[in-house]
Protein backbone atom coordinates (compact mmCIF):
# COMPACT_ATOMS: atom_id res chain seq x y z
CA UNK A 1 0.00 0.00 0.00
CA UNK A 2 1.52 3.09 -1.23
CA UNK A 3 1.75 6.44 1.29
CA UNK A 4 -1.74 8.14 0.13
CA UNK A 5 -3.41 5.11 0.17
CA UNK A 6 -2.22 4.42 3.96
CA UNK A 7 -3.28 7.99 4.76
CA UNK A 8 -6.83 7.26 3.40
CA UNK A 9 -6.29 9.95 0.89
CA UNK A 10 -8.38 9.27 -1.97
CA UNK A 11 -9.74 12.36 -3.37
CA UNK A 12 -7.83 12.65 -6.88
CA UNK A 13 -6.91 16.05 -6.80
CA UNK A 14 -6.01 16.03 -2.91
CA UNK A 15 -3.81 13.51 -4.42
CA UNK A 16 -1.64 15.67 -6.44
CA UNK A 17 -1.83 18.19 -4.27
CA UNK A 18 0.16 15.95 -1.62
CA UNK A 19 2.32 14.76 -4.35
CA UNK A 20 3.18 18.42 -4.99
CA UNK A 21 4.16 18.68 -1.63
CA UNK A 22 6.18 15.72 -1.62
CA UNK A 23 8.24 16.78 -4.50
CA UNK A 24 8.99 19.75 -3.05
CA UNK A 25 10.60 17.92 0.25
CA UNK A 26 12.65 15.62 -2.23
CA UNK A 27 14.25 18.26 -3.81
CA UNK A 28 14.78 21.14 -1.26
CA UNK A 29 14.86 19.19 2.03
CA UNK A 30 17.02 16.41 1.46
CA UNK A 31 17.40 15.63 4.91
CA UNK A 32 13.71 16.08 6.11
CA UNK A 33 13.36 14.35 3.74
CA UNK A 34 15.45 11.11 4.94
CA UNK A 35 13.93 11.89 7.82
CA UNK A 36 10.43 11.10 7.10
CA UNK A 37 11.47 7.68 5.84
CA UNK A 38 11.47 6.59 9.30
CA UNK A 39 8.39 7.54 9.80
CA UNK A 40 5.03 5.37 9.17
CA UNK A 41 3.49 5.62 5.77
CA UNK A 42 0.34 6.96 6.73
CA UNK A 43 2.22 9.77 8.86
CA UNK A 44 4.36 10.73 6.04
CA UNK A 45 1.59 12.49 3.47
CA UNK A 46 0.99 15.17 6.23
CA UNK A 47 4.33 16.30 7.27
CA UNK A 48 5.36 16.37 3.50
CA UNK A 49 2.19 19.08 3.32
CA UNK A 50 3.76 20.61 6.45
CA UNK A 51 6.65 20.94 4.69
CA UNK A 52 5.59 21.72 1.25
CA UNK A 53 3.39 24.87 3.01
CA UNK A 54 7.06 26.27 4.50
CA UNK A 55 9.30 25.73 1.50
CA UNK A 56 6.64 27.85 -0.82
CA UNK A 57 6.69 30.83 1.90
CA UNK A 58 10.22 30.56 1.89
CA UNK A 59 11.22 30.60 -2.22
CA UNK A 60 8.72 34.13 -2.17
CA UNK A 61 10.97 35.21 0.23
CA UNK A 62 14.50 34.29 -0.48
CA UNK A 63 14.68 32.64 -4.37
CA UNK A 64 18.09 34.52 -5.75
CA UNK A 65 16.74 33.99 -8.99
CA UNK A 66 13.68 35.94 -8.22
CA UNK A 67 13.64 39.72 -10.07
CA UNK A 68 11.04 40.85 -7.77
CA UNK A 69 11.29 43.74 -6.14
CA UNK A 70 11.35 43.52 -1.99
CA UNK A 71 8.20 45.70 -2.07
CA UNK A 72 7.24 42.97 -4.26
CA UNK A 73 7.52 39.98 -2.42
CA UNK A 74 6.27 41.57 0.47
CA UNK A 75 2.86 41.79 -1.22
CA UNK A 76 3.03 38.40 -3.03
CA UNK A 77 3.90 36.82 0.36
CA UNK A 78 0.68 38.92 2.04
CA UNK A 79 -1.46 38.16 -0.90
CA UNK A 80 -0.47 34.16 -1.27
CA UNK A 81 -0.52 33.81 3.42
CA UNK A 82 -3.69 35.90 3.39
CA UNK A 83 -5.29 33.37 1.10
CA UNK A 84 -3.83 30.40 2.81
CA UNK A 85 -5.02 31.51 5.96
CA UNK A 86 -8.23 32.05 4.85
CA UNK A 87 -8.48 28.76 3.72
CA UNK A 88 -7.45 27.34 7.17
CA UNK A 89 -10.36 29.27 8.33
CA UNK A 90 -12.64 28.22 5.75
CA UNK A 91 -11.59 24.41 5.95
CA UNK A 92 -10.80 23.86 1.95
CA UNK A 93 -9.03 25.36 -0.61
CA UNK A 94 -7.98 25.69 -4.25
CA UNK A 95 -4.20 26.12 -4.11
CA UNK A 96 -1.70 23.56 -5.04
CA UNK A 97 -0.33 23.35 -1.81
CA UNK A 98 -3.03 25.15 0.14
CA UNK A 99 -5.22 21.76 -0.49
CA UNK A 100 -2.72 19.49 1.14
CA UNK A 101 -2.02 21.91 3.98
CA UNK A 102 -5.40 22.63 4.83
CA UNK A 103 -6.69 18.75 4.45
CA UNK A 104 -3.83 18.60 7.10
CA UNK A 105 -4.55 20.89 9.59
CA UNK A 106 -8.58 19.59 9.64
CA UNK A 107 -7.26 15.91 9.96
CA UNK A 108 -5.16 17.18 13.23
CA UNK A 109 -6.65 20.26 14.23
CA UNK A 110 -3.46 22.10 14.20
CA UNK A 111 -4.03 25.62 15.96
CA UNK A 112 -4.16 28.18 12.88
CA UNK A 113 -1.32 30.51 15.02
CA UNK A 114 1.18 28.30 14.19
CA UNK A 115 1.30 29.06 10.40
CA UNK A 116 0.07 33.38 11.06
CA UNK A 117 3.11 33.19 13.29
CA UNK A 118 5.65 31.77 9.99
CA UNK A 119 4.19 33.64 8.00
CA UNK A 120 5.27 36.62 10.25
CA UNK A 121 8.37 35.33 10.09
CA UNK A 122 8.75 35.09 6.76
CA UNK A 123 7.71 38.85 6.61
CA UNK A 124 10.41 39.49 9.21
CA UNK A 125 12.99 38.62 6.46
CA UNK A 126 12.10 41.67 3.91
CA UNK A 127 12.10 44.30 6.57
CA UNK A 128 14.63 43.10 9.11
CA UNK A 129 18.82 42.18 8.10
CA UNK A 130 20.10 41.82 11.65
CA UNK A 131 19.02 40.98 15.25
CA UNK A 132 20.96 42.99 18.17
CA UNK A 133 20.26 40.08 20.58
CA UNK A 134 18.72 36.61 21.28
CA UNK A 135 15.45 37.37 22.34
CA UNK A 136 15.18 39.50 19.08
CA UNK A 137 16.21 36.79 17.00
CA UNK A 138 13.72 34.54 19.05
CA UNK A 139 10.87 36.11 17.92
CA UNK A 140 12.03 35.25 14.24
CA UNK A 141 13.18 31.71 15.08
CA UNK A 142 9.62 31.01 16.75
CA UNK A 143 7.89 31.59 13.65
CA UNK A 144 10.33 30.37 11.04
CA UNK A 145 11.34 26.98 13.51
CA UNK A 146 9.97 26.25 16.39
CA UNK A 147 6.25 26.34 15.07
CA UNK A 148 7.39 23.65 12.42
CA UNK A 149 7.72 20.81 15.27
CA UNK A 150 4.81 22.46 16.88
CA UNK A 151 2.61 21.48 13.91
CA UNK A 152 3.83 18.36 13.65
CA UNK A 153 3.09 17.23 17.03
CA UNK A 154 -0.49 16.02 16.24
CA UNK A 155 0.52 14.32 13.36
CA UNK A 156 3.86 12.41 15.44
CA UNK A 157 1.04 11.39 18.19
CA UNK A 158 2.71 11.34 22.19
CA UNK A 159 2.52 8.25 24.77
CA UNK A 160 -0.80 9.88 26.55
CA UNK A 161 -2.50 13.19 26.46
CA UNK A 162 -0.60 13.99 30.10
CA UNK A 163 2.80 14.52 27.68
CA UNK A 164 1.34 17.07 25.26
CA UNK A 165 2.91 20.22 27.29
CA UNK A 166 6.91 18.44 27.43
CA UNK A 167 6.42 17.39 24.23
CA UNK A 168 5.76 20.90 22.91
CA UNK A 169 8.76 22.16 24.61
CA UNK A 170 10.97 19.61 23.02
CA UNK A 171 9.78 20.50 19.69
CA UNK A 172 10.06 24.18 20.00
CA UNK A 173 13.87 23.85 21.62
CA UNK A 174 14.59 20.86 18.49
CA UNK A 175 13.08 23.11 15.90
CA UNK A 176 14.99 26.06 17.23
CA UNK A 177 18.46 24.64 17.09
CA UNK A 178 17.88 22.96 13.96
CA UNK A 179 17.30 26.96 12.62
CA UNK A 180 20.50 27.90 14.84
CA UNK A 181 22.27 25.29 13.65
CA UNK A 182 21.38 26.46 9.77
CA UNK A 183 22.40 29.89 10.60
CA UNK A 184 26.05 28.94 11.52
CA UNK A 185 26.46 26.98 8.69
CA UNK A 186 25.06 29.81 5.77
CA UNK A 187 26.71 32.78 7.17
CA UNK A 188 28.29 33.62 3.80
CA UNK A 189 25.28 32.71 2.20
CA UNK A 190 23.15 34.88 4.58
CA UNK A 191 25.04 37.89 3.88
CA UNK A 192 24.70 37.39 0.32
CA UNK A 193 21.12 38.12 1.37
CA UNK A 194 21.77 41.03 3.11
CA UNK A 195 20.84 39.40 6.06
CA UNK A 196 22.96 38.60 9.68
CA UNK A 197 21.14 35.96 11.72
CA UNK A 198 24.12 35.91 14.97
CA UNK A 199 23.05 38.13 17.20
CA UNK A 200 24.87 41.40 16.99
CA UNK A 201 25.37 42.29 20.94
CA UNK A 202 26.81 38.21 21.32
CA UNK A 203 29.17 39.01 17.95
CA UNK A 204 30.37 42.33 20.19
CA UNK A 205 31.08 40.50 23.06
CA UNK A 206 34.10 38.36 21.11
CA UNK A 207 35.28 41.82 19.37
CA UNK A 208 33.19 40.99 16.01
CA UNK A 209 31.21 43.71 13.80
CA UNK A 210 29.37 42.95 11.25
CA UNK A 211 31.84 44.58 8.73
CA UNK A 212 34.51 41.67 10.08
CA UNK A 213 31.79 38.94 8.84
CA UNK A 214 31.06 41.07 5.28
CA UNK A 215 34.99 40.74 4.59
CA UNK A 216 34.20 37.01 4.84
CA UNK A 217 37.74 36.33 6.64
CA UNK A 218 37.92 34.07 9.50
CA UNK A 219 38.98 35.65 12.39
CA UNK A 220 40.09 33.79 16.29
CA UNK A 221 37.14 36.59 17.25
CA UNK A 222 34.81 35.07 14.79
CA UNK A 223 35.53 31.46 16.07
CA UNK A 224 35.67 32.35 19.51
CA UNK A 225 31.93 33.93 18.19
CA UNK A 226 30.71 30.69 16.59
CA UNK A 227 32.16 28.53 19.45
CA UNK A 228 29.22 30.17 21.75
CA UNK A 229 26.48 29.88 18.70
CA UNK A 230 27.57 25.99 18.44
CA UNK A 231 27.31 25.58 22.34
CA UNK A 232 23.60 26.95 22.17
CA UNK A 233 22.51 24.56 19.46
CA UNK A 234 23.47 21.48 21.81
CA UNK A 235 22.37 23.00 24.82
CA UNK A 236 19.03 22.96 22.99
CA UNK A 237 19.46 19.48 21.35
CA UNK A 238 20.12 18.26 25.12
CA UNK A 239 17.25 19.84 26.18
CA UNK A 240 14.83 18.66 23.53
CA UNK A 241 15.65 14.75 24.10
CA UNK A 242 13.51 13.73 26.57
CA UNK A 243 10.36 15.23 25.55
CA UNK A 244 11.58 12.74 22.26
CA UNK A 245 10.91 10.09 24.25
CA UNK A 246 7.17 10.83 24.46
CA UNK A 247 6.42 10.75 21.01
CA UNK A 248 4.68 7.66 20.23
CA UNK A 249 6.72 4.98 19.36
CA UNK A 250 6.58 4.60 15.59
CA UNK A 251 7.65 8.42 15.52
CA UNK A 252 10.64 8.46 17.35
CA UNK A 253 13.22 7.03 14.46
CA UNK A 254 12.36 9.74 12.76
CA UNK A 255 12.80 12.65 14.98
CA UNK A 256 15.86 11.25 16.60
CA UNK A 257 17.46 10.87 12.99
CA UNK A 258 16.57 14.74 12.47
CA UNK A 259 18.13 15.75 15.42
CA UNK A 260 21.71 13.81 14.57
CA UNK A 261 21.31 15.04 11.13
CA UNK A 262 20.49 19.14 11.43
CA UNK A 263 22.27 19.42 14.57
CA UNK A 264 25.27 17.50 13.44
CA UNK A 265 25.73 20.49 11.03
CA UNK A 266 27.91 21.94 13.70
CA UNK A 267 29.94 18.90 14.31
CA UNK A 268 30.66 19.89 10.24
CA UNK A 269 31.82 23.38 10.67
CA UNK A 270 33.54 21.90 13.58
CA UNK A 271 35.36 19.37 11.14
CA UNK A 272 36.09 22.30 8.41
CA UNK A 273 37.84 24.55 10.93
CA UNK A 274 34.84 26.92 11.21
CA UNK A 275 35.94 27.82 7.17
CA UNK A 276 32.45 28.73 6.87
CA UNK A 277 33.54 31.87 3.80
CA UNK A 278 35.13 29.22 1.86
CA UNK A 279 33.67 26.04 2.52
CA UNK A 280 29.84 24.35 2.88
CA UNK A 281 29.40 22.62 5.74
CA UNK A 282 27.93 19.30 4.58
CA UNK A 283 26.95 15.81 6.53
CA UNK A 284 28.40 13.11 4.57
CA UNK A 285 26.61 10.37 3.00
CA UNK A 286 28.60 8.33 5.31
CA UNK A 287 27.17 9.78 8.27
CA UNK A 288 23.84 9.96 7.07
CA UNK A 289 23.90 6.26 6.38
CA UNK A 290 25.22 6.14 9.98
CA UNK A 291 22.54 7.87 11.25
CA UNK A 292 19.99 6.41 8.58
CA UNK A 293 20.46 2.48 9.37
CA UNK A 294 19.75 2.43 13.02
CA UNK A 295 16.97 5.23 13.16
CA UNK A 296 15.43 2.19 9.98
CA UNK A 297 15.71 -0.48 11.90
CA UNK A 298 14.08 0.89 15.23
CA UNK A 299 11.43 2.25 13.12
CA UNK A 300 10.41 -1.00 11.68
CA UNK A 301 10.79 -2.70 15.10
CA UNK A 302 8.20 -0.19 16.53
CA UNK A 303 5.38 -0.99 14.15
Amino acid sequence: MDELAAAGITDSQLKLSYLECKRLNSLHGKTYFLATKFLPPNKRPFVHALYGFARYADEIVDDLQSTLTDSEKISALISWGDSILNDIRSGKSNDTIGLALVDTVNRFNIPIAYFEAFLHSMSMDLNINEYQTYEDLYEYVYGSAAVIGLQMIPILGVVSPDSIEEANYAAEKLGVAFQLANFIRDVSEDLDRGRVYLPIEELSSHNVTREMLEQRHLTKEIINALQEQIARVRKLQKESSAGIKLLQPSSRACIEAASELYCGIVDEVEKIDYEIFKKRAKTSNWRRLKVALPAYLRAIKSR
